[in-house]
């Protein structure tokens, strides 16, 4: 497993991260919590030594899950969470309504950096993580409604105490990130990257490198879309994200689409390195050393092979054409 430093730290991490998303349930169907145990721990037994989670990951089932497996290996895993949704207090800043079981009942989210938000909330995710202290705290989303000073100003404090070790950022654009860079370091930036999903190059990447700033990048596979297993003609849940938030891209002629042109670019590359097309996506974008992969896995098969991902290194043939692939594909 390729391992890298946490730039401003010493903090060093897995350059593959398990993201917990989907173990959480929400928007992905519900959790299979014995599965869920199983990923974590086949992760953490394949090297892969940073997770990343969060409060409105199931609204706090996530968090309890990883809690539950890293009790007895604190020691072993760096652990990076969120502050800034919550559901048990409306605020100012409505972020998403979510059905609840049944079909009359729905849970609303909704953004808060607030001081005494991020005061509540970091106790509350302590204590579902079982732990005194957190890697990694991440804004989840910006809060319009309060001073990026304010919110600065509680991470700050946070990391005095000991309650966290570095901060980060995530769902930015560059001005906030500039904004927040004026009242304290960034130690992280956590944006949607993959190699289709590319916007944060233009700006976000070359201000990090300028800062030392490391890319955290989730949705490395696009959902799945770029492991090249998804079927045309899969049915999604009604509560799936990749319905709710990418409906066009998969579309059974999209998905089509892009299966043929990961097998034709991707599939000699994985082949001649001896793995899967997921593998040779993910290690596309951790090549550069200021970026780490997080992907997401509901099960033990999944976690090992995100794991696998971790320790390949691409050459200058590989690169080629996956920029054939990124040139042939438009959505």
């Amino acid at each position: 497993m390729i391992i890298k430093t946490i730039q401003k730290t010493n903090i060093k991490v897995s350059s593959v991260g398990l993201g917990t998303w989907a173990i959480g349930g929400v928007f992905w169907g519900g959790t299979d919590e014995k599965e869920a145990e199983r990923a974590i721990n086949a992760s953490i037994d394949e090297g892969v030594n940073f997770i990343d989670t969060a409060p409105a990951y199931g609204f706090g089932l996530a968090e309890e899950l990883v809690g539950k497996i890293i009790k007895n290996k604190r020691e072993k895993v760096v652990i990076a969470t969120k502050c800034g949704l919550v559901w048990d207090k409306p605020s100012a800043t409505f972020h998403y309504s979510f059905p609840l079981p049944g079909g009359n009942k729905h849970k609303d989210v909704f953004r808060n950096l607030s001081r005494k938000s991020i005061q509540q909330e970091i106790k509350q995710s302590l204590s579902r993580l079982k732990t005194d202290y957190i890697d990694i705290y991440i804004t989840h989303w910006p809060d319009p409604n309060t001073p990026i000073q304010e919110t600065a100003g509680a991470l700050l404090d946070l990391k005095q105490k000991g309650y966290i070790r570095a901060v980060g950022l995530s769902n930015v654009n560059i001005d906030i990130l500039k904004g927040f860079s004026d009242y304290i370091d960034i130690d992280v930036d956590q944006e949607h990257y993959n190699i289709i999903d590319r916007k944060i190059e233009f700006d976000i990447i070359p201000f990090c490198l300028q800062n030392n700033i490391t890319i955290i990048a989730y949705g490395a596979l696009a959902q799945g879309l770029l492991s090249g297993k998804i079927n045309p003609e899969r049915k999604f849940t009604p509560d799936d994200a990749r319905l709710l938030f990418n409906f066009e891209r998969f579309k059974p002629e999209n998905i089509a689409l892009i299966n043929n042109l990961l097998k034709k670019y991707l599939g000699p590359i994985a082949e001649k390195h001896r793995c899967t097309i997921s593998n040779i996506a993910v290690a596309s974008i951790i090549q550069d050393n200021n970026v780490v992969a997080l992907c997401g896995a509901r099960n033990e098969l999944q976690a090992k092979e995100n794991a696998n991902s971790g320790r390949i290194i691409l050459d200058e043939e590989d690169k080629k054409m996956i920029d054939l692939f990124i040139s042939s594909y438009k959505l």
